[in-house]
């Protein structure tokens, strides 16, 4: 009866060992298979899942915000010097050319014939003496700012109103203007003149006198 037992024990060990032997040869098969096989993909726990979608990674570094570094100093940037304008050095026009440009050829005729009117009779520089009192008055801020307006301002001059002012001038009373206005070559500084002989009217003895040329007297 042992003996029996003892066989048994022995072929069941047999079978045991055969079936392991198989086992472990179909699981060197199988790894042999596996290790054969291309990789197709490396799953992640994301993609065992159908209902997940892959989410791609993203750089940090690409996406973050570029700080900006702030100046910690205090001083402030002074306002730049503005460039100073050349100056240019300003030269004034000759006197001649000024009164050229100024007076027309009207002007003066009609200057030559006052003149002519009012000092028919008297020296060139008397001649010249009432010329400058004209163009004095036109530089001056209480008279009309033109020849015309001064010699035809009411009451200023009497060959105005006796109509002498219309008489041709003669030679000197034109060269006596010309130098006047061209040359800037004036007598006297005066406004006024009237002959102290014929005067009527006490306001215009009141004035200063300056200049003394012929018969007449010059005032400011």
């Amino acid at each position: 009866m042992i003996k029996i037992h003892t066989a048994l024990f022995a072929i069941l060990m047999l079978i045991s060992a055969v079936k392991m032997d198989n086992i472990q040869e179909q699981q060197g098969t199988l790894s042999q298979k596996l290790g054969q096989a291309p990789v197709k993909h490396q799953l992640s726990y994301i993609d065992q899942d159908e209902k997940h979608t892959v989410i791609p990674a993203f750089s940090e570094e690409k996406h973050q915000q570029e700080v900006k570094m702030l100046s910690t100093t205090t001083e402030e940037k002074a306002p730049k010097p503005k460039p100073k304008k050349k100056e240019h050095a300003k030269t004034a026009k000759p006197a001649s050319s000024k009164n050229q440009a100024r007076y027309s050829n009207e002007e003066m005729d009609l200057l030559s014939r006052l003149v002519h009117a009012e000092a028919k009779g008297e020296s060139y520089a008397g001649k010249k003496a009432v010329a400058s009192v004209v163009l004095n008055r036109v530089e001056h801020g209480s008279f009309p700012d033109s020849v015309r307006g001064v010699i035809y301002q009411r009451n200023a001059f009497q060959p105005v109103s006796n109509g002498s002012i219309n008489d041709k001038p003669d030679q000197d009373s034109v060269k006596a203007v010309k130098q006047v206005v061209k040359e800037d070559d004036r007598t006297t500084k005066a406004i006024y003149f009237y002959n102290p002989k014929t005067a009527t009217d006490h306001w215009i003895r009141s004035r200063k006198i300056v200049e003394r040329i012929g018969r007449h007297v010059f005032a400011v």
